[in-house]
């Protein structure tokens, strides 16, 4: 295990510096999953077009181009794409999103960010009927670098 980037060795929270990396293409891929009743699942997939899911798709790309503002030691980055998309199943939405940019440093915290808001703008939308939501599996399924 390597060490944490962003402490310092007197421990001191710091911005990494990637002035000297290469711009590489970067791309990433995270996913997030809502656990609801089904009950809750199926109103959801009922819903007409400019719904909860379209309101949590733009919230998720919204958030991916704000993540240097939300995470304290994240670097703003010039994203190139941003897809969030959300798909309901029996008990829960799954949601992913994938964003991608030219740039020294990864897009892997943008790709978080998007399917976290995302998550919890359903959440928001669905919380009057169902109070046993959940928020689980924030996970980052691919981080790739291919140099320019």
């Amino acid at each position: 295990m390597g060490e944490l980037s962003h402490v310092t060795e007197g421990g001191d929270v710091r911005m990494v510096n990637v002035g000297d990396k290469p711009i590489s293409r970067r791309r990433a891929v995270a996913r997030a999953t809502v656990r609801m009743a089904p009950e809750t699942a199926r109103r959801l997939r009922e819903l007409p077009k400019g719904d909860a899911l379209a309101t949590a798709q733009v919230a998720g790309i919204m958030a991916a181009k704000r993540t240097g503002e939300l995470i304290p030691l994240c670097h703003p980055l010039p994203l190139s794409h941003v897809e969030v998309s959300l798909e309901v199943g029996a008990d829960g939405v799954e949601i992913t999103a994938v964003t991608e940019a030219t740039a020294r440093t990864g897009v892997e915290m943008e790709a978080l960010t998007a399917v976290s808001v995302a998550a919890l703008t359903v959440y928001d939308m669905a919380k009057a009927i169902d109070k046993a939501m959940s928020v689980t599996e924030i996970t980052l399924l691919e981080k790739t670098k291919e140099p320019v």
